[in-house]
C-alpha cells in the first residue's frame, strides 16, 4: 500500500527521511490507516459521501495553500463530482485569507483579538453544492481561520443544514485530519531539504 504522506513529500525507500519515518512505524501506519478509513475507502458513506469527504479535504488544503495536498484532494473530488469541484474552485478566491482571526473572551488574551474575513457561502455556491456541503465548507473555513470563534451555534448550523450528529463528528474529523496532514507534510518537506 502506498503512503500518501511519503508520496506528497517525495520520500523514497531507503532515504534518510524514510529511515526517520521508520522510527515511528505506528504513527506512520496510523496516519495512512486514518486516511484510508476516513477518506479513501470509508466503510460508512451515510455520515458523509465520498464527494463530501473529498470536497472538505480539498477546501481545507486549498484554503491553506498546500499545493500538493490540495492537488491530491482536487483529483479525488474531480473523480466524484466535477460540478462540485467547479463550484469550489469558483469560491476559493473569495475565501483564501491569512488569519487566525477572531476574538477571545474578555481578558488578558483579548489583546490578540484580530478582525478579518468572516466567510460565508454565497447563494450561488449553496445552489451548486447543496446546503449540507455549503455548511461544512463554512465550518471548515471557521476552524481554519477563526478557530477561537467556534461555538455551539457553529455546530448547530451543521445540524440545521441536514448533518446528523454522527455526520458533524465526521466533518470535524475530516477538517482536523486534513490539518494534521498539512502539518506533517510541511514538517517533513522542511526536513527533506535539510537532511
Amino acid at each position: 500500500m502506498s503512503d500518501l504522506i511519503d508520496d506528497l513529500v517525495g520520500i523514497v525507500p531507503g532515504s534518510a527521511l524514510d529511515d526517520l519515518r521508520a522510527k515511528r512505524p505506528v504513527a506512520r501506519a496510523d496516519a495512512q490507516a486514518t486516511y484510508e478509513g476516513l477518506i479513501a475507502s470509508p466503510a460508512d458513506l451515510e455520515r458523509a459521501t465520498a464527494a463530501e469527504r473529498a470536497a472538505i479535504g480539498y477546501w481545507v488544503s486549498a484554503l491553506s495553500q498546500a499545493d500538493g495536498l490540495s492537488a491530491h484532494y482536487r483529483g479525488l473530488l474531480g473523480a466524484q463530482d466535477e460540478a462540485v469541484l467547479a463550484a469550489i474552485d469558483g469560491a476559493l478566491p473569495t475565501a483564501v485569507t491569512t488569519g487566525p482571526y477572531g476574538a477571545f473572551p474578555a481578558g488578558p488574551l483579548s489583546v490578540e483579538d484580530e478582525d478579518g474575513l468572516d466567510w460565508a457561502p454565497t447563494a450561488e455556491l449553496r445552489a451548486a453544492v447543496g446546503d449540507r456541503l455549503a455548511a461544512a465548507l463554512a465550518h471548515a473555513h471557521l476552524l481554519t481561520f477563526r478557530p477561537r470563534d467556534s461555538s455551539p451555534d457553529a455546530l448547530q448550523s451543521l445540524l440545521d443544514a441536514g448533518w446528523t450528529t454522527d455526520g458533524v463528528v465526521t466533518v470535524s474529523q475530516l477538517i482536523a485530519f486534513t490539518h494534521f496532514q498539512l502539518r506533517v507534510v510541511a514538517g517533513l518537506t522542511v526536513l527533506k531539504e535539510t537532511i
